[in-house]
């Protein structure tokens, strides 16, 4: 038999933190304009920079990508601190509480703080459903990600079958 040269494939994690950030921004962006589009929702997809630029350019096509290109820069550093801090933790639960934890800190303290959302007690229902769901999925996305590819269990798993 041949000694075969066997070589760990190691992720670097910074790279993989933008690659889980820019898409948990594409897709979770969309869907938000998804749900801006269907009235699930009255705070618009720029709501990150709100107080930075006026609310009817956000409104617009061009707020609208300008939004979307905002959420996505936000969900690469949401990306980043996960990469940084929970890295090691397994199970999507750890991402639902990231997302949960982001949409407080958004919605009850720093956006009407900052002007970039209403008040909670201004919200309908419907917006604060949707957009909680929405941050619920679009943390798990980043934290499961993040989990399954740095856990001992999924590691053990790639690995043997890049030995086969």
């Amino acid at each position: 038999m041949e000694a075969r040269n066997e070589q760990k494939i190691k992720t670097n994690r910074w790279l993989y933190a933008i690659y889980i950030g820019f898409f948990a921004g594409f897709i979770w962006g969309a869907l938000k304009i998804v749900e801006q589009y269907l009235k699930f929702t009255h705070i618009v997809i720029g709501f990150l920079v709100e107080p930075f630029f006026r609310h009817e350019f956000l409104v617009t096509w061009q707020g609208v990508l300008v939004g979307w290109g905002f959420f996505t820069l936000f969900s690469i550093i949401a990306a980043f601190l996960y990469m940084a801090t929970m890295w090691k933790l397994q199970g999507p639960w750890w991402g639902l509480g990231y997302g949960a934890f982001w949409w407080v800190a958004i919605y009850l303290l720093i956006g009407p703080l900052a002007g970039m959302t209403y008040w909670i007690n201004k919200l309908d229902i419907n917006t604060i459903i949707s957009d909680f769901c929405l941050f619920l999925l679009w943390g798990m996305f980043i934290g499961y990600s993040i989990a399954i590819e740095y856990t001992d269990t999924s590691t053990s798993k790639r690995e043997a079958i890049h030995k086969t």
